[in-house]
C-alpha cells in the first residue's frame, strides 16, 4: 500500500513555469513505477509523463516543456512544467504502480493522489 499526495498546483500566466511535487508513503519508493496524468473539464484523464529508476517518458504534448524527475531519499517526484500554454490547464494526478518499466496507460496503475489544479491563463 502506499498513499500518494501532491502539491505545487496554481494559477500561472502562459509561458510560466510550475512545480508539481508528489510525495509517496508506504512500501519502497524504488519498487515503484512513478506517472503523471492530467483531466480536464470534460476530457477524459491523460497520460502526461512516468518514470521507472533512470526511465523516463512523455507524452508529445508536452515533450520538451516538462521535466520528470524523483528524490528517492524524500520518495517524491516532480513534475516541472515549463512554456505553460493554457491548454496544460488541467487537475494534475500522481500515480504509482509496482512495475519494472515505465508505465503510460491509467489503468494499469494501482495508487492515485488527489490531484492538484493547474490553471494556465492567456
Amino acid at each position: 500500500q502506499v498513499q500518494l499526495v501532491e502539491s505545487g498546483g496554481g494559477l500561472v500566466q502562459a509561458g510560466g513555469s510550475l512545480r508539481l511535487s508528489c510525495v509517496a508513503s508506504g512500501r519502497s519508493f524504488s519498487d515503484y513505477a512513478m506517472g503523471w496524468f492530467r483531466q480536464a473539464p470534460g476530457k477524459e484523464r491523460e497520460f502526461v509523463g512516468a518514470t521507472r529508476s533512470w526511465r523516463v517518458g512523455y507524452a508529445d504534448s508536452v515533450k520538451g516543456r516538462f521535466t520528470i524527475s524523483r528524490d528517492s531519499v524524500k520518495n517524491t517526484v516532480y513534475l516541472q512544467m515549463n512554456s505553460l500554454k493554457p491548454e496544460d490547464t488541467a487537475v494534475y494526478y500522481c500515480a504509482a504502480v509496482v512495475s519494472a518499466r515505465v508505465v503510460s496507460t491509467a489503468g494499469e496503475y494501482d495508487y492515485w493522489g488527489q490531484g492538484t489544479q493547474v490553471t494556465v491563463s492567456s
